[in-house]
Protein backbone atom coordinates (compact mmCIF):
# COMPACT_ATOMS: atom_id res chain seq x y z
CA UNK A 1 0.00 0.00 0.00
CA UNK A 2 1.55 3.78 -1.10
CA UNK A 3 1.96 5.90 1.70
CA UNK A 4 -0.21 8.49 -0.81
CA UNK A 5 -3.51 5.83 -0.53
CA UNK A 6 -4.23 6.95 3.50
CA UNK A 7 -5.65 10.38 2.29
CA UNK A 8 -7.72 8.88 -0.41
CA UNK A 9 -11.39 8.28 0.66
CA UNK A 10 -13.08 8.65 -2.33
CA UNK A 11 -13.36 5.70 -5.07
CA UNK A 12 -11.20 6.39 -7.92
CA UNK A 13 -13.13 4.49 -10.93
CA UNK A 14 -16.07 6.20 -12.61
CA UNK A 15 -18.72 3.65 -12.35
CA UNK A 16 -21.49 2.88 -15.08
CA UNK A 17 -19.16 3.94 -18.22
CA UNK A 18 -20.36 1.97 -20.60
CA UNK A 19 -23.72 3.67 -19.95
CA UNK A 20 -23.17 7.62 -20.54
CA UNK A 21 -20.55 6.63 -22.91
CA UNK A 22 -23.05 4.69 -25.01
CA UNK A 23 -25.68 7.27 -24.72
CA UNK A 24 -23.18 10.04 -26.27
CA UNK A 25 -22.18 7.63 -28.83
CA UNK A 26 -25.80 7.37 -29.73
CA UNK A 27 -26.73 10.87 -30.05
CA UNK A 28 -23.46 11.08 -32.41
CA UNK A 29 -24.46 8.30 -35.15
CA UNK A 30 -27.70 9.80 -35.01
CA UNK A 31 -25.68 13.16 -35.87
CA UNK A 32 -23.29 11.07 -38.31
CA UNK A 33 -26.72 9.12 -40.36
CA UNK A 34 -28.37 13.39 -40.51
CA UNK A 35 -25.10 14.98 -41.52
CA UNK A 36 -24.47 12.45 -44.00
CA UNK A 37 -28.15 13.11 -45.72
CA UNK A 38 -27.01 16.99 -45.37
CA UNK A 39 -24.00 16.10 -47.40
CA UNK A 40 -26.08 14.84 -50.70
CA UNK A 41 -28.75 17.61 -50.14
CA UNK A 42 -26.49 20.37 -49.87
CA UNK A 43 -22.38 19.64 -50.22
CA UNK A 44 -21.29 23.35 -50.18
CA UNK A 45 -23.01 23.88 -46.57
CA UNK A 46 -21.94 20.48 -45.13
CA UNK A 47 -18.54 21.29 -45.60
CA UNK A 48 -18.93 24.84 -43.99
CA UNK A 49 -20.56 23.30 -41.05
CA UNK A 50 -18.03 20.84 -40.60
CA UNK A 51 -15.16 22.72 -40.55
CA UNK A 52 -16.85 24.75 -37.56
CA UNK A 53 -17.97 21.61 -35.62
CA UNK A 54 -14.35 20.98 -36.71
CA UNK A 55 -12.67 23.72 -35.06
CA UNK A 56 -14.71 23.73 -32.39
CA UNK A 57 -14.03 20.22 -31.33
CA UNK A 58 -10.33 20.48 -32.07
CA UNK A 59 -9.87 23.62 -30.03
CA UNK A 60 -11.21 21.84 -26.65
CA UNK A 61 -8.79 18.86 -27.33
CA UNK A 62 -5.47 20.76 -27.81
CA UNK A 63 -6.67 23.32 -24.93
CA UNK A 64 -6.70 20.06 -23.14
CA UNK A 65 -3.01 19.27 -24.35
CA UNK A 66 -1.83 22.59 -23.57
CA UNK A 67 -3.33 22.46 -19.85
CA UNK A 68 -1.28 19.39 -19.12
CA UNK A 69 1.92 20.55 -20.23
CA UNK A 70 1.90 23.37 -18.27
CA UNK A 71 0.83 21.90 -15.35
CA UNK A 72 4.20 19.63 -15.53
CA UNK A 73 6.21 22.05 -17.12
CA UNK A 74 5.27 24.39 -13.71
CA UNK A 75 5.13 21.30 -11.31
CA UNK A 76 2.14 22.74 -10.32
CA UNK A 77 0.84 20.51 -7.43
CA UNK A 78 -2.97 22.12 -7.07
CA UNK A 79 -4.27 21.00 -10.71
CA UNK A 80 -2.63 16.94 -9.93
CA UNK A 81 -6.14 15.90 -8.49
CA UNK A 82 -8.19 17.18 -11.66
CA UNK A 83 -5.50 16.41 -14.05
CA UNK A 84 -6.23 12.87 -15.68
CA UNK A 85 -9.57 14.87 -16.96
CA UNK A 86 -7.41 16.86 -19.19
CA UNK A 87 -5.53 14.30 -20.05
CA UNK A 88 -8.13 12.19 -21.05
CA UNK A 89 -9.76 14.52 -23.21
CA UNK A 90 -6.00 15.14 -25.14
CA UNK A 91 -5.52 11.86 -25.70
CA UNK A 92 -8.15 12.20 -28.42
CA UNK A 93 -5.74 13.99 -30.42
CA UNK A 94 -4.97 10.40 -32.32
CA UNK A 95 -8.61 9.97 -33.60
CA UNK A 96 -8.74 14.45 -34.38
CA UNK A 97 -6.32 13.93 -37.41
CA UNK A 98 -9.29 11.06 -38.96
CA UNK A 99 -11.96 13.78 -38.40
CA UNK A 100 -9.83 16.14 -40.21
CA UNK A 101 -9.96 13.51 -43.55
CA UNK A 102 -13.23 14.84 -45.13
CA UNK A 103 -12.29 18.52 -44.97
CA UNK A 104 -10.05 17.58 -47.51
CA UNK A 105 -12.51 16.27 -49.76
CA UNK A 106 -14.10 19.88 -49.40
CA UNK A 107 -11.37 21.82 -50.08
CA UNK A 108 -12.48 23.29 -53.15
CA UNK A 109 -16.05 24.56 -51.49
CA UNK A 110 -14.19 26.18 -48.45
CA UNK A 111 -10.97 27.35 -49.40
CA UNK A 112 -10.64 29.73 -52.63
CA UNK A 113 -6.82 29.41 -53.26
CA UNK A 114 -7.67 26.53 -54.41
CA UNK A 115 -10.04 27.43 -57.61
CA UNK A 116 -7.73 27.93 -60.81
CA UNK A 117 -10.22 30.39 -61.85
CA UNK A 118 -9.54 32.80 -58.84
CA UNK A 119 -5.82 31.68 -58.92
CA UNK A 120 -5.51 32.92 -62.27
CA UNK A 121 -7.00 36.18 -61.81
CA UNK A 122 -6.05 37.18 -58.76
CA UNK A 123 -2.30 38.16 -57.99
CA UNK A 124 -2.31 38.81 -54.60
CA UNK A 125 -3.58 34.35 -54.20
CA UNK A 126 -0.62 33.95 -56.25
CA UNK A 127 1.91 35.44 -54.52
CA UNK A 128 0.50 33.26 -51.71
CA UNK A 129 0.73 29.77 -53.68
CA UNK A 130 4.65 28.68 -52.58
CA UNK A 131 2.37 28.03 -49.26
CA UNK A 132 -1.51 28.25 -50.14
CA UNK A 133 -1.41 25.10 -51.97
CA UNK A 134 -2.81 21.47 -51.65
CA UNK A 135 0.04 19.51 -50.83
CA UNK A 136 1.47 21.49 -48.67
CA UNK A 137 -1.12 22.03 -46.54
CA UNK A 138 -2.17 18.24 -46.90
CA UNK A 139 1.66 17.68 -45.28
CA UNK A 140 1.29 20.08 -42.78
CA UNK A 141 -1.78 19.17 -41.31
CA UNK A 142 -0.31 15.35 -41.50
CA UNK A 143 3.10 17.13 -39.16
CA UNK A 144 0.18 18.95 -36.55
CA UNK A 145 -1.67 15.77 -35.97
CA UNK A 146 1.26 13.80 -35.75
CA UNK A 147 2.86 16.12 -33.37
CA UNK A 148 -0.16 16.62 -31.08
CA UNK A 149 -1.09 12.63 -30.94
CA UNK A 150 2.12 11.90 -29.84
CA UNK A 151 2.20 14.57 -26.93
CA UNK A 152 -1.48 13.63 -25.94
CA UNK A 153 -0.82 9.58 -26.26
CA UNK A 154 2.98 10.19 -24.71
CA UNK A 155 1.73 11.87 -21.44
CA UNK A 156 -1.59 10.13 -21.31
CA UNK A 157 0.30 6.65 -21.07
CA UNK A 158 3.25 7.75 -18.48
CA UNK A 159 0.37 9.31 -16.51
CA UNK A 160 -1.01 5.35 -16.73
CA UNK A 161 2.15 3.57 -16.27
CA UNK A 162 3.06 6.16 -13.07
CA UNK A 163 -0.87 4.59 -11.41
CA UNK A 164 0.19 0.99 -11.61
CA UNK A 165 4.40 1.09 -10.61
CA UNK A 166 6.71 2.53 -8.11
CA UNK A 167 9.27 3.78 -10.26
CA UNK A 168 7.73 6.90 -10.51
CA UNK A 169 10.64 9.85 -10.27
CA UNK A 170 11.74 8.69 -13.47
CA UNK A 171 8.07 8.84 -15.18
CA UNK A 172 7.53 11.96 -13.43
CA UNK A 173 10.74 13.84 -15.30
CA UNK A 174 9.90 12.08 -18.51
CA UNK A 175 6.66 14.29 -18.53
CA UNK A 176 8.62 17.80 -17.77
CA UNK A 177 11.09 16.81 -20.65
CA UNK A 178 8.25 16.06 -23.47
CA UNK A 179 6.07 19.04 -22.47
CA UNK A 180 8.62 21.48 -22.14
CA UNK A 181 9.91 21.42 -26.21
CA UNK A 182 6.05 20.11 -26.27
CA UNK A 183 4.88 23.68 -25.16
CA UNK A 184 6.88 25.58 -27.87
CA UNK A 185 6.21 22.81 -30.80
CA UNK A 186 2.23 23.22 -29.49
CA UNK A 187 2.57 27.25 -29.94
CA UNK A 188 3.83 27.19 -33.18
CA UNK A 189 1.89 24.24 -34.59
CA UNK A 190 -1.69 25.59 -33.31
CA UNK A 191 -0.75 29.30 -34.65
CA UNK A 192 0.14 27.75 -38.55
CA UNK A 193 -3.15 25.15 -38.03
CA UNK A 194 -5.45 28.19 -37.35
CA UNK A 195 -4.18 29.69 -40.12
CA UNK A 196 -4.65 27.02 -42.53
CA UNK A 197 -8.08 25.87 -41.24
CA UNK A 198 -9.73 29.31 -40.60
CA UNK A 199 -7.88 32.38 -41.58
CA UNK A 200 -6.79 31.03 -45.71
CA UNK A 201 -10.35 30.31 -46.07
CA UNK A 202 -9.98 34.35 -46.49
CA UNK A 203 -6.93 34.10 -48.95
CA UNK A 204 -6.29 37.98 -48.86
CA UNK A 205 -6.59 38.58 -45.00
CA UNK A 206 -3.26 37.72 -43.13
CA UNK A 207 -3.66 38.62 -39.17
CA UNK A 208 0.19 37.61 -37.45
CA UNK A 209 -2.29 37.54 -33.84
CA UNK A 210 -5.24 35.17 -35.13
CA UNK A 211 -2.61 31.87 -33.96
CA UNK A 212 -2.89 33.42 -30.28
CA UNK A 213 -6.98 34.20 -30.91
CA UNK A 214 -7.44 31.03 -31.41
CA UNK A 215 -5.39 29.50 -28.39
CA UNK A 216 -7.04 32.04 -26.27
CA UNK A 217 -10.53 30.77 -26.88
CA UNK A 218 -9.40 27.42 -26.97
CA UNK A 219 -7.65 27.92 -23.57
CA UNK A 220 -10.81 29.91 -22.06
CA UNK A 221 -13.22 27.27 -23.21
CA UNK A 222 -11.07 24.10 -21.93
CA UNK A 223 -11.12 25.50 -18.31
CA UNK A 224 -14.78 25.82 -18.31
CA UNK A 225 -15.06 21.97 -19.70
CA UNK A 226 -12.83 20.94 -17.14
CA UNK A 227 -14.95 22.49 -14.54
CA UNK A 228 -17.94 21.38 -15.85
CA UNK A 229 -16.33 17.46 -15.78
CA UNK A 230 -15.34 17.77 -12.00
CA UNK A 231 -19.20 19.38 -11.07
CA UNK A 232 -20.75 16.13 -13.16
CA UNK A 233 -18.42 14.34 -10.95
CA UNK A 234 -19.44 15.77 -7.72
CA UNK A 235 -23.61 15.40 -8.99
CA UNK A 236 -22.38 11.89 -9.19
CA UNK A 237 -20.88 11.94 -5.35
CA UNK A 238 -17.60 11.09 -6.97
CA UNK A 239 -14.06 12.44 -5.67
CA UNK A 240 -16.17 14.90 -3.19
CA UNK A 241 -13.52 14.76 -0.49
CA UNK A 242 -10.18 14.86 -3.28
CA UNK A 243 -11.25 17.74 -5.19
CA UNK A 244 -12.04 20.59 -2.93
CA UNK A 245 -13.55 23.73 -2.82
CA UNK A 246 -9.82 25.02 -3.46
CA UNK A 247 -9.40 23.74 -6.10
CA UNK A 248 -12.45 24.60 -7.93
CA UNK A 249 -11.15 28.17 -6.73
CA UNK A 250 -7.97 27.76 -8.37
CA UNK A 251 -10.04 26.40 -11.97
CA UNK A 252 -12.15 29.77 -11.81
CA UNK A 253 -9.70 31.75 -10.65
CA UNK A 254 -7.46 30.07 -14.02
CA UNK A 255 -11.14 30.68 -16.20
CA UNK A 256 -11.37 34.25 -15.00
CA UNK A 257 -7.51 35.08 -15.99
CA UNK A 258 -8.27 33.55 -19.28
CA UNK A 259 -11.97 35.62 -19.87
CA UNK A 260 -9.27 38.69 -19.55
CA UNK A 261 -6.50 37.54 -21.99
CA UNK A 262 -9.28 36.17 -24.39
CA UNK A 263 -10.56 39.95 -24.58
CA UNK A 264 -7.26 41.10 -24.62
CA UNK A 265 -6.23 39.35 -27.67
CA UNK A 266 -9.22 39.83 -29.37
CA UNK A 267 -9.60 43.32 -28.84
CA UNK A 268 -5.82 43.93 -29.90
CA UNK A 269 -6.15 42.50 -33.18
CA UNK A 270 -9.26 44.10 -34.20
CA UNK A 271 -7.87 47.74 -33.16
CA UNK A 272 -4.76 47.11 -35.29
CA UNK A 273 -6.33 46.02 -38.15
CA UNK A 274 -8.85 49.12 -37.39
CA UNK A 275 -6.47 52.02 -37.18
CA UNK A 276 -4.41 50.15 -40.21
CA UNK A 277 -7.24 50.31 -42.26
CA UNK A 278 -5.70 48.49 -45.04
CA UNK A 279 -8.20 47.05 -47.63
CA UNK A 280 -7.01 43.70 -47.69
CA UNK A 281 -7.18 43.34 -43.75
CA UNK A 282 -10.56 45.39 -42.89
CA UNK A 283 -12.56 43.19 -45.43
CA UNK A 284 -12.36 39.92 -43.14
CA UNK A 285 -14.13 42.47 -40.75
CA UNK A 286 -15.95 44.32 -42.85
CA UNK A 287 -17.96 40.99 -43.74
CA UNK A 288 -18.24 39.83 -40.24
CA UNK A 289 -19.79 43.41 -39.14
CA UNK A 290 -22.27 42.89 -41.73
CA UNK A 291 -25.81 43.04 -41.39
CA UNK A 292 -26.86 40.44 -38.31
CA UNK A 293 -23.54 39.66 -38.02
CA UNK A 294 -22.60 42.20 -36.25
CA UNK A 295 -24.72 41.16 -33.09
CA UNK A 296 -22.52 38.13 -32.80
CA UNK A 297 -19.77 40.72 -32.77
CA UNK A 298 -21.24 42.74 -29.99
CA UNK A 299 -22.31 39.21 -28.01
CA UNK A 300 -18.70 38.31 -27.61
CA UNK A 301 -17.99 41.48 -26.52
CA UNK A 302 -20.58 41.43 -23.75
CA UNK A 303 -21.34 37.69 -23.12
CA UNK A 304 -17.81 36.27 -23.54
CA UNK A 305 -15.51 38.95 -21.66
CA UNK A 306 -17.73 41.12 -19.35
CA UNK A 307 -20.32 38.68 -18.29
CA UNK A 308 -17.84 36.25 -17.28
CA UNK A 309 -15.27 38.90 -16.17
CA UNK A 310 -18.20 40.92 -13.46
CA UNK A 311 -19.63 37.53 -12.77
CA UNK A 312 -16.12 36.07 -11.55
CA UNK A 313 -14.62 38.66 -9.85
CA UNK A 314 -15.22 37.84 -6.21
CA UNK A 315 -13.39 35.62 -4.58
CA UNK A 316 -16.47 33.74 -3.19
CA UNK A 317 -18.08 33.20 -6.97
CA UNK A 318 -15.18 30.87 -7.96
CA UNK A 319 -16.10 28.05 -5.23
CA UNK A 320 -20.22 29.25 -6.23
CA UNK A 321 -20.83 25.98 -7.99
CA UNK A 322 -24.20 27.02 -9.41
CA UNK A 323 -22.76 30.04 -11.02
CA UNK A 324 -19.67 28.09 -12.41
CA UNK A 325 -21.73 25.53 -14.12
CA UNK A 326 -23.75 28.49 -15.38
CA UNK A 327 -20.82 30.65 -16.81
CA UNK A 328 -18.96 27.44 -18.49
CA UNK A 329 -22.22 26.38 -20.00
CA UNK A 330 -22.39 29.92 -21.30
CA UNK A 331 -18.43 29.99 -22.47
CA UNK A 332 -18.51 26.88 -24.28
CA UNK A 333 -21.95 27.81 -26.06
CA UNK A 334 -20.06 31.22 -27.03
CA UNK A 335 -17.12 28.93 -28.30
CA UNK A 336 -19.19 27.66 -30.79
CA UNK A 337 -20.52 30.40 -31.69
CA UNK A 338 -17.54 32.43 -32.49
CA UNK A 339 -16.12 29.50 -34.88
CA UNK A 340 -19.77 30.00 -36.57
CA UNK A 341 -18.95 33.73 -37.02
CA UNK A 342 -15.14 33.57 -37.95
CA UNK A 343 -16.12 30.17 -40.49
CA UNK A 344 -19.83 31.59 -41.68
CA UNK A 345 -20.06 34.55 -43.05
CA UNK A 346 -17.52 33.79 -46.00
CA UNK A 347 -21.17 30.86 -47.27
CA UNK A 348 -23.88 33.46 -45.76
CA UNK A 349 -22.97 37.55 -46.45
CA UNK A 350 -24.83 39.61 -44.53
CA UNK A 351 -27.05 37.97 -42.32
CA UNK A 352 -26.78 34.98 -39.91
CA UNK A 353 -28.45 31.95 -41.21
CA UNK A 354 -28.50 28.93 -39.13
CA UNK A 355 -28.95 25.55 -40.94
CA UNK A 356 -29.85 22.14 -39.61
CA UNK A 357 -26.99 20.79 -40.61
CA UNK A 358 -24.88 22.90 -38.01
CA UNK A 359 -26.40 21.13 -35.43
CA UNK A 360 -26.76 17.57 -36.99
CA UNK A 361 -22.49 18.22 -37.18
CA UNK A 362 -22.35 19.47 -33.90
CA UNK A 363 -24.23 16.72 -32.43
CA UNK A 364 -21.77 14.45 -34.54
CA UNK A 365 -18.54 15.45 -33.49
CA UNK A 366 -20.05 16.25 -29.68
CA UNK A 367 -21.37 12.65 -29.35
CA UNK A 368 -18.77 10.82 -30.76
CA UNK A 369 -16.03 12.93 -28.59
CA UNK A 370 -17.91 12.73 -25.32
CA UNK A 371 -18.22 8.88 -26.29
CA UNK A 372 -14.81 8.62 -26.34
CA UNK A 373 -14.18 10.21 -22.87
CA UNK A 374 -16.50 8.89 -21.17
CA UNK A 375 -15.59 5.38 -22.19
CA UNK A 376 -11.84 6.27 -21.67
CA UNK A 377 -12.34 7.91 -18.56
CA UNK A 378 -13.74 4.94 -17.21
CA UNK A 379 -10.68 2.29 -17.78
CA UNK A 380 -8.89 3.92 -15.09
CA UNK A 381 -8.34 5.93 -12.04
CA UNK A 382 -10.10 9.15 -12.32
CA UNK A 383 -6.55 11.09 -10.81
CA UNK A 384 -3.14 10.27 -10.90
CA UNK A 385 -2.77 7.96 -7.92
CA UNK A 386 1.05 8.07 -7.49
CA UNK A 387 2.22 11.38 -8.48
CA UNK A 388 4.54 12.64 -6.19
CA UNK A 389 2.72 15.84 -5.89
CA UNK A 390 -0.24 14.24 -4.72
CA UNK A 391 -0.33 14.40 -1.02
CA UNK A 392 0.29 18.24 -1.75
CA UNK A 393 -2.47 18.50 -4.16
CA UNK A 394 -4.75 16.60 -1.30
CA UNK A 395 -3.66 18.81 1.41
CA UNK A 396 -4.53 22.33 -0.80
CA UNK A 397 -6.50 25.11 1.34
Amino acid sequence: MDHHHTTLSDRLTFPEENRIATGFFAAGIIGIILSLIGLVVNTEQFFFSYLTSFAFIASLVLGALFFVMVQHVTRSSWSVVIRRIPETISFQLIWLGLLFIPILFGMEFLYEWTRPERIATDELTQHKLPYLNTPFFIIRNVIYFAVWGYLGYRLYKNSIAMDLQTEVAVLDKKQRILSAPGLLVFAFTVSFASFDWLMSMDSHWFSTMFGVYYFAMSFQTILAVVILLVLYLFRKGLLTNTIKKAHMHDLGAFLFGFTVFYAYIAFSQFLLIYYANIPEETLWYYYRFDGSWIFLAYLFLIGRFAIPFFLLLNRKAKTNYKLMMGVSIWIIMLQFAEMFWIVMPILHKGAISVHWLDISLLLAFFGISAGLFFRQFGKHSMIPKNDPLLSESLNKH
